[in-house]
């Protein structure tokens, strides 16, 4: 499917979210992200793939709130979130979620985890303060770690398994939509096949719908529905999983799929993407 298509229907369901035209400019001209559009409907996963600086990133921050878009509209359950103050955005914390690439950043190195699981709870009132000490539970057990976890410190875990508790502190909230922004490409190759397992039935568990973001188009076969690959701060094409990896229209995509990593890592395509035509 071309990038003439980013916008289309869904057998009638209402888009979760809709990007129109956004774009973020920097000084010196750089166009982290040109002109991009796509919607991403209820309980699906939009995987969002490019190489380094192709602006995928910025979307994943301009959605939460974390950068302003330069011009452009986001839409969010329908309504127009992309002027929204930083109060504003707040209310809608619950609402949409991210997740990290590095989740040690995001944890407070001097809390327990019961601490940092039960501070969205509190500041969001998800659930009675009696009920707070419960529903940490809860969250470590959807997230496949022992209650007792919530005793220790974030520098007891494996990086897998702070990418487990940052998942349990996005999911605190009950959000509608939850941006995964390279959440396993930091861990072994091991370690990121169990994290996708986890946001795939976790997915299926409690009717998520995600966007990812990926560098590569491994993890985003596994987890995605649709693909929609970035280039420079475009989207060069967008289509469903068949559609990208069976029958690619763009230079770029034939690019990245050449490049992914296969079996055998003698084989493997070390090809340059950087000079491929826009």
């Amino acid at each position: 499917m071309s990038n003439e298509n980013h916008i289309r229907d869904n057998n009638g369901l209402q888009p979760l979210l809709t990007l129109e035209n956004l774009k973020k400019y920097y000084p010196s001209d750089v166009k982290a992200v040109d002109g991009v559009s796509f919607q991403i409907y209820p309980g699906e996963t939009l995987g969002l793939v490019g190489e380094s600086g192709s602006g995928k990133s910025t979307i994943g921050k301009m959605i939460v709130g974390l950068e302003k878009p330069t011009d452009g509209r986001i839409l969010f359950d329908g309504r127009d979130i992309s002027g929204l103050s930083s109060k504003e955005m707040m209310n809608l914390r619950s609402e949409l979620q991210i997740v990290f690439q590095d989740p040690y950043s995001s944890l407070n190195p001097r809390k327990r985890i019961a601490d940092l699981l039960a501070e969205p709870l509190k500041v969001h009132r998800i659930v009675p303060a009696k009920d707070i000490s419960g529903e940490v539970d809860r969250l470590l057990e959807l997230v496949r770690l022992p209650r007792s976890s919530k005793n220790r410190y974030p520098h007891e875990f494996s990086g897998g398994q702070r990418q487990r508790i940052g998942i349990a502190r996005a999911l605190s909230l009950k959000p509608k939509l939850i941006i995964c922004d390279e959440p396993v490409s930091a861990l072994d190759v091991s370690i990121q096949a169990q994290i996708l397992n986890l946001l795939k039935d976790l997915q299926k568990e409690l009717n998520l719908t995600y966007l990812f973001i990926a560098h590569g188009l491994g993890a985003v076969k596994y987890v995605s529905d649709r693909i929609a690959v970035m280039h420079q701060g475009k989207i060069v094409e967008i289509g469903n999983k068949a559609e990208i990896f069976h029958d690619p229209k763009h230079p770029y995509t034939k690019a990245l799929l050449d490049a992914s990593p296969i079996a055998d890592p003698r084989l493997r395509n070390k090809k340059k993407l950087t000079n491929v035509p826009g």
